[in-house]
């Protein structure tokens, strides 16, 4: 059953993307996202004011994405981790972000606009809107996953 547990919010996950037919600019051909034709949706695994991009590839799937990720000013990410390697570019905004299986605000390293940071699979972690909207882009190589560190803190599951 634990196993079970981990799999169901990747799963999750990997199922909202397909449902809603999301998939960027095809990794094997040449190709280009202008920022205006970029389609933002809400994404379960975030809070509801949060908005994801799929820009390149399928995350749903085993291969190379690339998506975006904003969060209004104010809006925290609590502890969770990821099943793959992640490399984030931080396009405007500052990102904060700590390491760490409790949210704890002394931990937040902020990172301004243009930084590239990379984060190895299943590091814990949490991200704040501390001083404003913030902008990412996120690439790994799928499937993309998320698990809450706490199961009350996965806006899935309310």
């Amino acid at each position: 059953m634990h196993i079970l547990n981990k799999l169901v919010p990747l799963a999750a996950a990997a199922a909202f993307i397909s449902a809603a037919g999301a998939q960027g600019l095809p990794v094997k051909e040449f190709g280009a996202v202008l920022p205006e034709s970029i389609k933002w949706q809400a994404f379960p695994a975030f809070p509801p004011e949060a908005r994801l991009a799929i820009v390149v590839g399928d995350p749903a799937k085993a291969g190379p994405y690339t998506v975006r990720v904003k969060l209004p000013a104010g809006v925290q990410l609590m502890p969770h981790t990821h099943p793959e390697d992640r490399i984030y570019t931080v396009i405007s905004g500052v990102f904060y972000i700590g390491l760490g299986k409790t949210f704890d605000p002394d931990k937040l390293q902020a990172y301004p606009p243009g930084a590239v940071l990379t984060l190895p699979a299943n590091t814990p972690h949490f991200h704040w809107a501390k001083s404003g909207d913030y902008m990412t882009q996120v690439s790994g190589v799928g499937p993309l996953g998320m698990k809450y560190i706490r199961e009350e803190d996965d806006p899935r599951h309310h």
